[in-house]
């Protein structure tokens, strides 16, 4: 599967003197550079050249920023143009035609319930700066200091955000259960560990001795990303909106990652028809540049002048990219294409954990896609077609629209995940990057390899990266790389 091809000494040279150099100088904080040795000098599309000319399929995006790819026509004409006309590139929050562009392109695609009362803030170039001005946000709005988030929650890395992440040591604000099939924490996934994770929610907030009062506020994500891809059941979603709502705490969407089309919607909120009181965006959202916003309901702009600032704020070159690349999302219907590929996508690469036993799960929602890697020889998987402990989990009785109220489900057998083995995972990342494919990871112990292309993808180079993924599970597998792989990949 890997094709080689020479080198030129002087362009392997310089490569090599770069990443010295980077790793002389640079901070021990760095991470994508530690697992992915590369140094990029050109990129279009889904394509990236190396200094020592290696080229790449990357579905890593810019971890999520670049919706329609590298240097994409649309997005860089609009910066050209910007550049072009004389504007002033950085404006603090005052009006110019930019941001009246980006602003009106931004609500022409907002949920209906939210862009009908929305109002909007420009904030730090970070989503990070987006959740801490959600949660100053919401505090001033109810008065109230806590805020609820979700184990396997990433927010950012800010305090503020990242006491509201599941990685968070120094705990300031109540952590409430995720849904997930595969590591249930009821351990019993699908509607019936959705429906115990609500009703702890419920408990939470409704028990006088739970120790947790009455929030300013919940912060969610409709998939997790760097959790391991887990998408939120469109129920629960629905169920979180219910229970907030009725308790009048604000719900903050954080779509950061999800939105702009990277799930199958514009926004992930719209999978389940959920309209949040606030929504924190960034990465796509600035089409390519940094670039952060929070939108929110009307009746919570309580804010004093200069509540909230960011120096950066009037980013007008990302205002321009990020109008192109909302436009052409909404315009081309890339959302919808990312539903059927990422579907098609999921499908193929579904079939890996019935080849490959270190394969412990695959999931995702549009071009959002993992693939969880665990220990094939510890542990014991039982799904539908195996055996597996027998877990009967009382259900609510379901009323169907007009009908009667039906029995809950009875007992089921879930899968039994093996132990998730990071090592595994980083050996997969390896053997991708020599295929001359770029994947992330992620998860709780980050042994979830994931796949986010840009939307503008081909049917071809989504073969070619289900391809070069398949064939690097494959080849760790076999406990390593055989003799006839050896080299550089190249496209």
């Amino acid at each position: 599967m890997a094709v080689t091809e020479s080198v030129s000494g002087g362009a392997r040279e310089a490569h090599e003197g770069i990443l010295r150099r980077q790793s002389a100088r640079e901070s021990a904080a760095r991470t994508y550079a530690r697992a992915l040795p590369i140094v990029p000098v050109r990129a279009r599309g889904l394509t990236i050249e190396g200094a020592d000319g290696r080229r790449y399929l990357d579905c890593l995006s810019g971890a999520g920023t670049l919706a329609l790819g590298h240097n994409h026509p649309a997005v860089l004409e609009a910066i050209r143009k910007v550049l072009d006309s004389g504007a002033p590139l950085s404006v603090l929050d005052l009006a110019t035609p930019v941001k009246d562009a980006f602003i009106t392109e931004l609500f022409r695609t907002l949920p209906p319930g939210l862009a009908d009362r929305a109002r909007v803030q420009f904030c730090g170039p970070a989503g990070t700066d987006a959740v801490e001005a959600a949660f100053k946000l919401v505090r001033a709005a109810t008065g109230r200091s806590g805020i609820l988030a979700f184990t396997g929650a990433y927010h950012g890395m800010t305090s503020g955000a990242l006491a509201a992440s599941g990685g968070a040591c120094d705990v300031r604000v109540a952590r409430l259960p995720y849904p997930q099939d595969y590591r249930c924490p009821f351990g019993v996934g699908g509607r019936h560990g959705a429906e115990l994770a609500a009703r702890w929610t419920e408990s939470v907030l409704d028990d006088p001795k739970s120790g947790v009062p009455l929030p300013a506020g919940m912060i969610l994500e409709p998939v997790q990303g760097e959790g391991g891809v887990i998408p939120a059941p469109d129920d629960w979603m629905r169920r979180m909106r219910q229970i907030t709502a009725t308790r009048s705490v604000p719900l903050i969407a954080d779509e950061v990652q999800t939105g702009v089309g990277r799930t199958g919607a514009f926004w992930a909120v719209e999978h389940s028809g959920v309209t949040p009181d606030v929504m924190v965006l960034s990465k796509a959202i600035g089409g390519s540049l940094p670039l952060a916003v929070v939108v929110y309901r009307d009746d919570l702009d309580v804010w004093e002048p200069g509540a909230h600032a960011g120096t950066f704020r009037g980013n007008q070159l990302a205002m321009a990219a990020g109008t192109a690349t909302l436009a052409h999302v909404r315009e081309n219907r890339l959302a919808e294409r990312a539903a059927l590929l990422g579907s098609r996508m999921l499908s193929q690469l579904d079939a890996l954990r019935g080849e490959f036993p270190c394969v412990g799960d695959v999931r995702g929602r549009g071009l959002m896609i993992g693939v969880e890697v665990v220990d094939p020889e510890r542990g014991g998987e039982a799904d539908a077609d195996g055996p597996g402990e027998t877990l009967a989990v009382p259900g609510p009785a379901a009323r169907p629209e007009g009908g009667p109220a039906t029995p809950p489900p009875g007992p089921r057998s879930p899968r039994i995940p093996r132990p998730a083995v990071p090592q595994l995972a980083a050996a997969v990342q390896r053997e991708c990057l020599r295929r001359g494919l770029i994947v992330e990871l992620g998860g709780r112990h980050a042994s979830v390899v994931r796949l986010l292309p840009p939307l503008t993808i081909s049917d071809d180079q989504a073969a070619a990266v289900l391809d070069r993924l398949a064939d690097a599970v494959a080849a760790v597998s076999r406990g390593g790389s055989p003799a006839d792989m050896a080299g550089t990949p190249w496209i």
